[in-house]
């Protein structure tokens, strides 16, 4: 059996505070590097090579050209390995070059790109080395200036907003792998829940709700995510104006800067009477934490 190890840039150590009962403490915790990954293709059409920027997809980095091929496979842009001469990472642009995997296609083969051609963060600029492909991952949300309100969550409260998640789920207890998305109020009471297998979807159908229900921003509102908080998911918050994210599992390194970057209150790993909380907002405040 074939087994691939993620290398060391897979983890960081960031500095975080620990709460357990009543008593919040330093610690050094270990975090799942997220990171976007821009796939290329390059083929040659007559005499002149072409490039196509594919996809901007975020991704633990390691495996990247097995990513990149996989990829190109499942989307139906190359249907064999015959199809692809070369995988590799460009040298022109010197910051942030393992960002960027090009995919240089066998002579003779023409990708039918349109089949590519769905929500993709797509950009024409250097990859992740240049503004083009973060800056379209950042989209700026309309409630970004919005004035946010201060809050006050008491302990009680957050540690009971994981099971409260989980016993209305009743499709994860069906089958336990759909992933849920849920609003509560400040005094833990659910107001809205979706789920999904794909936890992009159970987030997208929450706001959808709250767009059409006239509910958004969602400023006083707590986001509870039924599995890890991706760089994709706090985005997703950012668009719905929350300001509190608290996930069962556990955030990504991206997820923590964006968390930071919108002053967002991000908390993971809630159950069993403890959290860590990653950014504590600047209006956001817990109850009886020592």
């Amino acid at each position: 059996m074939k087994t691939n190890l993620l290398s060391n840039k897979a983890v960081n150590q960031i500095e975080i505070i620990k709460v357990k009962d009543s008593y919040g403490f330093p610690y050094t915790d270990d975090i799942s590097v997220e990171e976007p990954l821009e796939i290329r293709v390059s083929y040659h059409a007559g005499d002149q090579k072409e490039f196509k920027n594919i996809s901007v997809t975020m991704r633990t980095p390691g495996n990247d050209a097995e990513l990149a091929a996989g990829f190109l496979f499942t989307e139906g842009i190359i249907s064999s390995q015959e199809q692809v001469k070369n995988i590799y990472f460009p040298e022109a642009c010197s910051r942030n070059k393992e960002n960027i995997v090009i995919v240089e296609l066998a002579e003779g083969f023409i990708p039918e790109l349109m089949k590519a051609d769905r929500n993709f963060y797509t950009t024409s600029s250097c990859g992740v080395c240049g503004k083009g492909s973060i800056e379209s991952i950042r989209t700026v949300s309309a409630f970004h200036h919005h004035p946010k309100e201060n809050i006050t969550v008491t302990l009680e409260t957050l540690y009971q907003l994981s099971e409260r998640l989980q016993s209305f789920q009743n499709n994860f207890s069906a089958t336990g792998g759909i992933h849920a998305s849920g609003i509560f109020d400040t005094e833990g009471s659910l107001l809205a829940l979706w789920e999904d297998v794909g936890r992009h979807n159970a987030l997208d159908k929450l706001i959808g709700h709250a767009l059409s229900a006239g509910l958004l921003p969602l400023h006083d509102k707590i986001l509870v995510l039924s599995g890890r908080a991706s760089f994709e998911l706090i985005q997703k918050a950012v668009m719905a104006g929350i300001s509190i994210v608290a996930a069962i599992g556990a955030p990504s390194s991206l997820a923590v800067d964006l968390a930071k970057e919108f002053d967002i209150t991000l908390l993971g790993f809630l159950r069993d009477n403890r959290f860590n909380i990653y950014h504590s907002g600047s209006h956001f405040n817990i109850e009886n934490l020592l």
